[in-house]
């Protein structure tokens, strides 16, 4: 089982004002990871978390983050916009982008952001539309399957993103003669991994990447960007990870890798949205209709729109009865109101037997919750409620209304 960060009490109170579907944030919870987070990388002095916007992009959560010292990771111009409205100064501000838009590298350095440059090519087509920066970033593909142990974690070959290790080495060498003066090697090798030892184990990689790279290169390396990747325990028999043993497991190769080839000024930084805000996110759903045909299915007021990963990934989300808990169970599809037989939350899920008018909780719902959400039926998307440590609940995003999803079609045929 999960337990929910708040009592039925309590959604019951928080329903009344705000209906049904909601995302609720947890900001104890927030505000404990990021510090657990610094604690486990205090020993690197320089480290930095860029917390992915694209997880959570929400005002109300980035200043919590923010305050917690924390920097953002933008991958478009809106986030950018958000960084920049924000506060978050250039030094703050990583954008990590693919096939990126002239103007978006354009306002990138108008920020001071540090640019995670995705490809080789890329070099040229920065320098055509704007100056090259003294402090750059180069994001690293192995390609390959990515292993731990006997299990393969993922699949870098397939994956769009980086540059070989000898575009790396090449770009190092032709950013240098452009000007550049501090370096920073940035990868992503798996997504969402339940196990202490993936960092640890990217991290040598990278380490040792490193310290070939420097000396090839001969350029003077700042940072090393151990991205995002460390996941959640999505489903309740998985053991959650540990960032404390995380951070020391990174610490040891830190020592063993980069010390001794007088690297040991390097600083760490990461960007991890999913790890930061999963687990501190619920979506608030109240069962609307309940329907037996080959299967049994609940349905709820949220749809896909709202949670969109387990409909694209068939992704694992746990599910909580809050009226009915410790219920005789039954087996169901819940599911939402889309026109696509995707919509579904759960697929033959045994769950406490429910009755319309349950509330439902779909936990781990803080990262690629909301922020992945569209419109398809013409759906709305809701609203956004931080329960803050004080125990009260402020409203961070209102739900859409239906003149929000017209508003760029006035002028265009729409009016009678």
């Amino acid at each position: 089982m999960k337990t929910p960060f708040v009592t039925r009490e309590q959604l019951e109170s928080l329903t009344q004002e705000f209906p049904t579907p909601f995302h609720l944030y947890d900001e104890a919870g927030i505000r404990e990871t990021a510090r657990a987070l610094h604690q486990a990388f205090a020993w690197n002095e320089g480290f930095k978390e860029y917390f992915a916007i694209k997880a959570t992009p929400n005002p109300s959560i980035l200043k919590i983050l923010q305050e917690e010292g924390c920097g953002v990771d933008t991958a478009s111009y809106v986030e950018l916009l958000m960084a920049d409205k924000l506060g978050f100064s250039g030094k703050e501000i990583m954008f990590s982008s693919n096939n990126t838009p002239a103007d978006e590298f354009v306002y990138a350095r108008e920020l001071g952001a540090t640019i995670n440059l995705d490809a080789y090519e890329d070099i040229a087509f920065l320098k055509s539309v704007t100056s090259i920066p003294k402090v750059i970033s180069c994001r690293y593909n192995p390609g390959g399957v990515f292993e731990l142990g006997t299990d393969i974690m993922d699949n870098p070959e397939e994956a769009k993103f980086g540059m070989t290790k000898e575009q790396l080495i090449q770009a190092f060498i032709e950013l240098k003669e452009l000007g550049v003066e501090e370096f920073g090697i940035h990868a992503l090798l798996a997504s969402n991994t339940v196990s202490n030892d993936y960092y640890p184990e990217l991290a040598r990689q990278l380490f040792e990447l490193a310290v070939e790279v420097v000396e090839k290169t001969g350029v003077h390396l700042g940072f090393i960007n151990l991205s995002g990747g460390v996941g959640v325990n999505y489903k309740p028999e998985q053991e959650p990870n540990d960032i404390a043993i995380i951070g020391e497991g990174v610490h040891r190769v830190f020592d063993a890798i980069l010390k001794p080839a007088g690297l040991g000024h390097v600083k760490i930084y990461t960007e991890l949205g999913r790890f930061m805000l999963a687990s501190h996110g619920l979506l608030v759903t109240r069962v609307t209709h309940k329907k037996k045909t080959y299967r049994t299915y609940v349905g709820v007021d949220a749809s896909a729109v709202n949670l969109l990963r387990p409909a694209m990934y068939g992704a694992y989300h746990h599910i909580t009865n809050m009226d009915r808990p410790e219920e005789l169970t039954e087996v169901v599809d819940v599911v939402g109101s889309l026109c696509e037989n995707n919509d579904k939350f759960a697929k033959q899920r045994e769950l406490p037997v429910t009755e319309i008018g349950d509330l439902l909780v779909i936990h781990d719902t803080g990262a690629h919750g909301f922020s992945m959400g569209y419109q398809y039926n013409a759906k709305l998307r809701s609203a956004e409620v931080l329960l803050q440590e004080d125990g009260q609940a402020r409203l961070i995003r209102r739900a859409e209304k239906p003149e929000d999803y017209l508003a760029t079609l006035y002028g265009f045929d729409i009016e009678k």
